[in-house]
């Protein structure tokens, strides 16, 4: 295998022509522009060298991404909402086909970086949550546009409603995850799986049927995003927001007011 590495995200192409892209900031992997910067930066550059063909998003540790931590508890960066969706989009404009491999968490931001992706692969301790509204916020990262496309509009709004958190067998069956494996040891050996499954077909065909596919898929999620921004920022002057961030902190129930 060859490797390279672009901050925190680190490339590895094999021989069978599937690349990770893993993020290293273990164990939650907390994001901030300057990740999702890296992962897209890796994406295309990606798109650009023939030796791949498809791509297994990873992360190291714990959980494969806990989103954005407002608390700062984790010493990853802060980033402004313009600033980090205008590099996610990026992600959605990449050409090459993604496979997530989602251990522990994929939570609020992450669970957008997990449905970023074409395919989830998930084991019985994986877990799913678009936790927004239990913090008093908006969600993000483009989450109008991919949840209700994956698991349609009325799935997509209980999870953004109640932000409830559902293991990787529930979100098997309501089709948030692709392939769902026994043992949470084989989820990255899977996703490589699939990813070659991919690769073993005509590259250019795949890339054909996937821009068909997708369509304006990029247009929409800038679209998306621009309005989940806007009403993150509203959201972000309330009190049910500091009630909701101080709650996550202190790892209690909020108590909101709707103020």
């Amino acid at each position: 295998m060859t490797a390279e590495r672009y901050g925190d995200v680190s490339v590895d192409i094999g021989a069978d022509h599937v690349a990770f892209v893993e993020l290293h900031r273990p164990p939650a992997n907390f994001f901030d522009v300057g990740l999702i910067r890296s992962v897209a930066e890796a994406y295309e550059d990606l798109d650009r060298d023939d030796r791949c063909r498809a791509i297994v998003l990873c992360a190291e540790g714990k959980h494969f991404c806990a989103g954005a931590d407002f608390t700062g508890a984790s010493g990853a960066g802060r980033s402004s909402p313009g600033d980090l969706y205008d590099e996610a989009v990026r992600l959605f404009a990449a050409g090459t086909p993604v496979v997530a491999a989602v251990q522990g968490a994929a939570v609020g931001g992450g669970l957008g970086l997990a449905c970023s992706a074409d395919f989830r692969v998930a084991g019985p301790r994986s877990r799913f949550s678009a936790n927004f509204a239990r913090l008093g916020f908006h969600h993000g990262f483009g989450l109008s546009v991919t949840l209700p496309a994956i698991v349609g509009q009325q799935r997509a709004l209980e999870l953004l409603y109640t932000g409830a958190r559902v293991d990787g067998r529930i979100a098997s069956e309501m089709g948030l995850v692709d392939r769902f494996v026994p043992e949470d040891t084989e989820i990255r050996t899977e996703a490589q799986a699939l990813a070659a499954e991919i690769a073993r077909s005509a590259p250019l065909a795949v890339r054909s049927i996937r821009a068909t596919m997708r369509g304006d898929l990029a247009d929409r999620i800038r679209s998306a995003m621009r309005d989940e921004r806007a009403e993150q920022a509203r959201l972000q002057k309330t009190r049910d927001f500091a009630e909701g961030i101080r709650a996550s902190a202190e790892r209690r129930d909020p108590d909101f007011e709707g103020r």
